[in-house]
């Protein structure tokens, strides 16, 4: 028989062609869908290589020894970094931070601190709903304003997990550099890293510890014995003979901190308490009191401008040596350059402080100014208020030891010391300080003295005399 003759509507293909087709179609799917998976693992791979940079990069940071009285500092961002405002450096960092946790996700890693946080609200809640909301304090002063004494206040109450000065790791292993951009990327990297810390994710100081820990275990935490919680048990594990730890506990011998025990110690406490000198903005801190996972109280530390350069020319010699020389060879004229740091670190405060008293939607209830001086001459009264204003009960564990530390006969020789007689002290600089110093100050601090109530000295007799305040009296500046 003749093969059948084509139709109008085309050729009938036979039937093993037709099966080829639909063979090569199934394939050529298969391919594609192959294609795209070798195209996403190579992307993971790239993600990886550059988390691994990243961190290698950490590691590499050289440290950078700057003095403890380090103003005004800045993150070193590279001559070609084009991010020029707040706003992109933020954004920036907020998709890098979620571009590596959904790569995380991807990859089946938890971050650690986030597991051991969801399992420790889980465990707490009970503790919880009986015993109030958990308080995140920071204390936000600047150097020789007197935070050390203050921040004891919250040290010594044993259902608070007190930090002295973590952030000094950062100033210490990054290099910095003063304003443009680089001063927001600094605030951007200090606002960071003490929203982990309040969170007790303790681990995020690891890079910054230099010589870094291993197995998470650490002997150069900075002023660790300033920290009642970090010389307790089980923290305080059992000491190790011949080896050597740079900042050791006050009372007891304990072995290297284990970071691990630290942040599970953390999370076991009421509340959290953090004393930072290096933090100059408060506007910085918005996301931070916008956190609901961070119950956040400001209270910001002030002393007259006066009394903290001449405490500082005696702690930090070094630093202040033309200061000095200036005021021993009698020249006409300070350097410039030190009359503006002088002022630029006044702004800062007074700026600070003006955002605060503004009372903002994100800081209303959040903040409150104290006074130096205020808190030398009523020490337990200022107390009360600024635990009032965290909602935390005062015990009499802290009562008492404002009592005994604040009535001594005599203050400490160490400049580092909390031991006080608060009450007479406060003013001692006035009998010491040349008048053309003090002038300097009031010309470079003028309007934060007016806003915080420092009075001006007319000449070098009112500086003085005893009779005459400089002081005005303020009520308590407290935002609510």
């Amino acid at each position: 028989m003749a093969p059948p003759l084509p139709t109008e509507k085309g050729l009938t293909l036979p039937q093993d062609f037709r099966d080829l087709v639909h063979s090569l179609k199934i394939r050529g799917r298969y391919v594609l869908f192959l294609a795209f998976v070798v195209i996403v693992f190579i992307f993971i791979e790239k993600e990886n290589k550059i988390i691994s940079r990243v961190s290698d990069k950490l590691k590499q940071i050289p440290q950078f020894v700057a003095d403890a009285n380090s103003t005004d500092p800045a993150l070193l961002l590279s001559e070609n970094a084009s991010l020029l405002s707040l706003s992109e450096l933020d954004s920036t960092f907020s998709h890098l931070r979620s571009r590596l946790h959904n790569l995380s996700l991807e990859l089946g890693v938890e971050p650690a601190m986030e597991a051991q946080g969801q399992e420790a609200a889980a465990a707490k809640s009970s503790q919880q709903d009986g015993a109030g909301t958990r308080r995140h304090v920071l204390l936000m002063a600047t150097t020789r304003t007197g935070s050390s004494f203050v921040g004891e206040f919250f040290n010594q109450q044993g259902n608070i997990f007190y930090l002295f000065e973590p952030l000094w790791h950062i100033e210490r292993t990054v290099f910095f550099q003063q304003g443009g951009a680089s001063a927001a990327g600094s605030a951007l990297v200090y606002r960071d890293v003490l929203k982990q810390l309040l969170l007790c994710d303790l681990y995020v100081l690891e890079p910054f510890i230099s010589p870094p820990p291993e197995d998470h275990l650490t002997h150069f935490l900075f002023r660790r014995g300033s920290s009642r919680s970090l010389c307790e048990d089980p923290v305080c594990t059992p000491f190790v003979k011949k080896v050597f730890e740079k900042y050791h506990c006050r009372n007891r011998r304990c072995g290297p901190l284990n970071v691990t025990l630290a942040a599970e110690a953390c999370l076991r406490k009421d509340h959290v308490a953090l004393k930072a000198v290096r933090i100059r903005q408060l506007e910085f801190l918005q996301p931070l009191a916008e956190d609901p996972r961070l119950d956040l109280r400001v209270i910001q530390l002030v002393r007259d401008p006066r009394a903290v350069l001449a405490s500082r020319i005696v702690a930090f010699a070094g630093k202040y040596k033309s200061w000095k020389k200036w005021l021993s060879e009698g020249q006409d004229q300070l350097s410039e350059e030190e009359v503006q740091r002088l002022r630029g670190n006044c702004e800062n405060i007074r700026l600070s402080a003006e955002v605060g008293l503004r009372q903002p939607a994100w800081l209303r209830g959040r903040y409150m100014l104290v006074r130096y001086e205020d808190v030398a001459r009523w020490p337990l009264q200022k107390a009360r208020e600024m635990y009032g204003f965290a909602g935390i009960p005062l015990t009499p564990q802290v009562e008492d030891w404002i009592q005994k530390n604040t009535q001594v006969a005599r203050d400490s020789s160490d400049v580092y010391s909390t031991q006080k007689n608060s009450s007479e002290q406060f003013e001692k600089w006035r009998f010491s300080m040349p008048f053309k110093l003090a002038q300097v100050v009031q010309a470079a601090c003028g309007p934060a003295m007016h806003l915080f109530g420092y009075k001006l000295a007319r000449d070098a007799a009112s500086l003085t005399n005893r009779s005459i305040s400089l002081l005005e009296e303020r009520g308590t500046f407290w935002v609510t």
